[in-house]
């Protein structure tokens, strides 16, 4: 049986490194190999073993968020056509409006070569945490993101989205065209993240008392609205209402942000095993992030019986029903944050009934499903080249 060639270029190819990686992997983990042939394209190779080649192209380190390197392939343009030349790809994947996802469309419409994307990152939302102290430069790489969206993600015969929110903003801001948007959202692990995790030992070891614990979980990064995080937290304190926050996680703004939170418990990254202990084991999980493409954390804090009060905004607005599997106010408004999470802490019974919504939701999830889909459009798109 002649297999499915396809050429598949990220950024960062590193198991854990984040959200989008993390899903990109629950596709990598599953290539049937007897079906499929890959080749990988990356800045920073992956931390494990693929079983297919993978070519490597240089990379800078990002001023502002040193955690990240943008892989540059014109400096070794020739070597990077030569190999792909060679591959002769049915499929082109590319994983990021970068340099790189630049080179995977172009290569794919000269060769006319089917191009496939997953939506990982909505970068139109983050300019407004990026330039937060240079607000007149927003209007600006506002349009200027939305421009680069629209021309990257017009060419693919598929782009995968995570959320029908996402999809609704990719049709109203970018002018996207429906008819390539196809909502496909993240799996989870049942196994993993579950309430059957709960041990109030393992918190109480981090928080030294029995306070009622509010977590937070996500890279340490300003464009997750952390100054929302900062500001509820000192709300608490106005209101001398005793509580434990608990931030799991680590990234650039980590340092400023124990300096800002003095008394909040800062576990750094956790492994996948301790992540959901804490998730279990917390009492209400809050999210005010609103640029997100899906929310994985959330679906996460959920499988694990943990309630949620999040952003109204992004990825987890399609998934999260109001006051029925979870809460949503407005991102920035600190006193609906906090009389939510009081509601829950001081009503057992709505809290319960929430859970219990939110693990049916978390029950419909499932990787196995998502990635056979993946696979199958994949051979669509190679019969059709």
């Amino acid at each position: 049986m002649k297999k499915t060639k396809v050429a598949f270029f990220a950024e960062i190819l590193i198991a854990d490194f984040d959200g989008a990686s993390r899903t990109m992997f629950q596709i990598l983990d599953r290539i049937p190999k007897e079906e499929f042939e890959f080749l990988f394209v990356c800045g920073v190779p992956p931390d494990k073993e693929l079983g297919f080649e993978v070519l490597q192209v240089p990379t800078f380190r990002v001023p502002f968020n040193n955690t990240y390197r943008v892989a540059l392939p014109f400096l070794s343009k020739r070597k990077l056509q030569k190999t792909l030349d060679e591959f002769q790809p049915d499929v082109i994947h590319f994983a990021s409006p970068s340099p790189l996802g630049a080179f995977a469309k172009n290569y794919a419409i000269k060769n006319q070569i089917p191009l496939i994307a997953i939506y990982h990152t909505h970068f139109i939302t983050y300019i407004k945490y990026y330039f937060r102290k240079l607000p007149f430069l927003t209007s600006f790489f506002y349009k200027k993101s939305v421009n680069i969206t629209r021309d990257y993600y017009k060419h693919p015969e598929m782009v995968y989205v995570p959320s029908s929110q996402i999809i609704h903003e990719l049709q109203d801001i970018c002018k996207l065209p429906g008819q390539n948007l196809k909502l496909w959202q993240r799996g989870i692990d049942r196994q993993l993240f579950n309430p059957a995790k709960r041990d109030k030992n393992f918190i109480r070891s981090i928080v030294k008392n029995d306070l009622p614990n509010i977590l937070f979980v996500s890279r340490l990064v300003w464009e997750k609205n952390l100054q929302t995080l900062i500001d509820l937290y000192h709300y608490y304190e106005k209101q001398k209402v005793e509580v434990n926050f608990i931030v799991a996680g680590d990234g650039v703004a980590g340092e400023e942000l124990k300096q800002l939170m003095p008394n909040a418990f800062f576990t750094g990254a956790l492994d996948h095993e301790k992540l959901s202990v804490l998730y279990a084991s917390a009492d209400v999980f809050i999210f005010p992030s609103d640029t997100e493409t899906f929310g994985n954390v959330v679906i996460e804090a959920m499988a694990s019986g943990l309630p949620c009060v999040v952003a109204d905004g992004g990825g987890p607005k399609g998934f999260i029903k109001d006051e029925i599997n979870g809460f949503l106010v407005p991102t920035n408004d600190v006193k609906a944050y906090f009389d939510k999470i009081q509601l829950l802490l001081e009503n057992p019974i709505l809290k319960t009934s929430i859970v219990q919504e939110a693990l049916l939701l978390s029950q419909s999830l499932s990787w196995d499903n998502l990635v056979d889909i993946y696979f199958s459009d994949l051979k669509k798109m190679a019969r059709r080249a």
